[in-house]
């Protein structure tokens, strides 16, 4: 993917991802209220797929890659405590109280992906849970704010690894953030670990997530024998937010803003 060329999108083009990210934004806040003790991740999977389908939209996740072998089989990723990403819903896996679960939705909207992900407490969550979640939401914060036209991709990871090594918790390396439009996953990748004015000149028209993984302990994961769901080496508690942006002329528009918080930041 990283040896891919860059694609730079049109105001017409960034127009749609506009739409579509606040499509997904819409989407978490309709599920947010659900996030509770004794409901699965199967039933957050098949509201959030109704929800998609009322609207004419398609879940992106749902049969990705197409002709895989072993395509993502749910319609949302829900990742719940130890779990990195890429949690498959199922109807066994019951929220309990105390727990933390990603939700990574990507509606596709008139041929454009809108990819975001929030980390949402479920009752109440003890200290170490709630700090976690805090700063992997202020990492993803931080690293939105390194976006300049004229910077480079290590400036987005290394204000994240700073931040996140800063208050004792460890950047995934796995997994990356990545270009969206109308393909789902493509250049550039954005590391979330790394080293100011390396990598890739950041340029208007550039439109990617980032999606910071931020562990309780080691960064080191492991992919089960699903060869979807990632999970902490360790087994300690992992959390993650995503957003997708369009660099400007100017700076950085978040394109997946909870709608009523459009214009400010989130």
């Amino acid at each position: 993917m990283d040896n891919e060329q860059i694609v730079l999108l049109s105001s017409r083009e960034i127009e749609k991802m506009r739409q579509a990210g606040r499509v997904a934004a819409e989407l978490l806040n309709y599920l947010e209220p659900m996030v509770k003790p004794g409901v699965s991740t199967l039933e957050l999977n098949d509201a959030a797929e109704a929800w998609t389908q009322a609207r004419g939209y398609k879940s992106a996740p749902l049969g990705y890659p197409s002709g895989s072998d072993n395509p993502f089989p749910k319609s949302i990723c829900t990742s719940v405590n130890e779990v990195v990403c890429h949690g498959i819903p199922n109807a066994k896996q019951i929220l309990r109280d105390g727990d933390i679960i990603n939700i990574d939705v990507t509606p596709l909207v008139e041929g454009y992906h809108g990819d975001t992900s929030r980390t949402f407490l479920v009752g109440e969550a003890s200290p170490l849970a709630r700090k976690l979640v805090e700063v992997t939401q202020e990492c993803l914060m931080r690293g939105i704010a390194a976006v300049k036209p004229g910077g480079k991709i290590g400036d987005i990871g290394a204000a994240i690894q700073e931040y996140a090594e800063s208050q004792g918790f460890s950047v995934v390396r796995d997994f990356v953030g990545h270009g969206v439009s109308r393909i789902f996953h493509t250049a550039p990748q954005i590391p979330h670990y790394g080293t100011r004015g390396k990598g890739k000149k950041l340029r208007p028209g550039m439109v990617f997530t980032i999606e910071p993984m931020i562990n309780e302990g080691t960064y080191e994961v492991e992919v089960l024998a699903d060869q979807w769901t990632a999970v902490t080496k360790d087994r300690k508690l992992s959390a993650q937010f995503e957003h997708t942006i369009a660099i400007t002329p100017s700076g950085v528009e978040i394109l997946t803003l909870q709608p009523a918080l459009v214009g400010a930041t989130q």
